[in-house]
């Protein structure tokens, strides 16, 4: 049934996007981890910890009496929330015509970008989050169900809460990073594989390896290195994070001047891999 439910929660997505009336679970899980960081923080690992062991046990506590529904449509419809398919596309897309916007898809210093800057970081954000926001996803849920696909938003939405390298949560954040960087490991290497074959790079995966193995993440690196070997660009490179250069390595052999006609060749991907997963999930409900 996982491919059924993966099926509908995917053209629901497609369809209709984030439910503007109710609120949505990842921003449930955001008011529960700043109201427990706000009355339990502590500059270490084991309170940190308490963090990730209260929210997963949450979370499943709800999930998982809600997982034991038998209407495929309505674990379907609930699993939707879960997948970011279009809210990716329309934020990157939205970047086109309005570049200020950027601010809210990255965590690097975004005041003085450039436009080739800003172009940069908008096809970065976009390959990143195809593993996060869809493939990683689609993946928990056919391999654990209902149950697997709101653990990994839990441990996803923690790191990108408190999983950062600097003085407040280097320790505090830990588990969630690391604990981010395991569950992730598998889709954002599939993720980079799709993107070179729906564009027919599958010549480059050497390539993606080598360069997504030079990132800091062990795992953000693949599809970023996908995307711009896939449209002969270069991505990465020096990057101002909380107003210090960080010296990134660059990923890709191609021009590191990335112009708009490059965002919007990233976004055809879109279309590919919407009939890609659908093929795939619809084979599975027929087998």
């Amino acid at each position: 049934m996982f491919y059924t439910i993966a099926l509908i929660a995917y053209l629901t997505d497609r369809l209709f996007g984030e439910f503007s009336f109710i609120r949505h679970p990842v921003v449930l899980m955001g008011d529960f981890i700043t109201a427990f960081e706000k009355r339990f923080y502590r500059d270490s690992i084991l309170r940190g910890f308490w963090l990730v062991f209260w929210l997963l046990a949450t979370v499943l506590a709800i999930v998982y009496p809600i997982s034991l529904i038998g209407n495929p449509w309505v674990l379907g419809i609930i699993a939707s929330m879960g997948i970011a398919g279009k809210m990716l596309y329309i934020s990157v897309n939205n970047v086109l015509n309005d570049p200020q916007s950027i601010r809210y898809l990255v965590s690097r210093d975004t005041e003085n970008l450039s436009e080739s800057e800003i172009n940069k970081a908008a096809v970065e954000t976009y390959a990143e989050n195809l593993s996060d926001g869809v493939i990683a996803p689609l993946f928990y849920l056919l391999v654990f169900g209902l149950v697997g696909l709101f653990l990994y938003k839990a441990v996803n939405t923690l790191d990108s809460m408190v999983g950062y390298r600097n003085e407040k949560y280097e320790k505090f954040g830990k588990v969630s990073a690391r604990l981010d960087d395991i569950l992730n490991y598998i889709p954002s290497r599939i993720t980079a594989i799709i993107i070179l074959a729906l564009f027919g790079k599958l010549s480059a995966l050497k390539q993606t390896w080598r360069y997504g193995a030079l990132h800091e993440s062990p795992n953000a690196g693949y599809p970023i290195a996908a995307m711009a070997l896939s449209r002969e660009v270069s991505l990465g490179g020096p990057t101002s994070y909380f107003g210090k250069i960080k010296e990134k390595p660059y990923f890709g052999e191609g021009r590191r001047e990335i112009t708009v006609q490059d965002v919007r060749r990233a976004l055809t991907l879109q279309w590919k891999l919407d009939t890609l997963v659908i093929i795939v999930l619809a084979a599975g409900v027929l087998a």
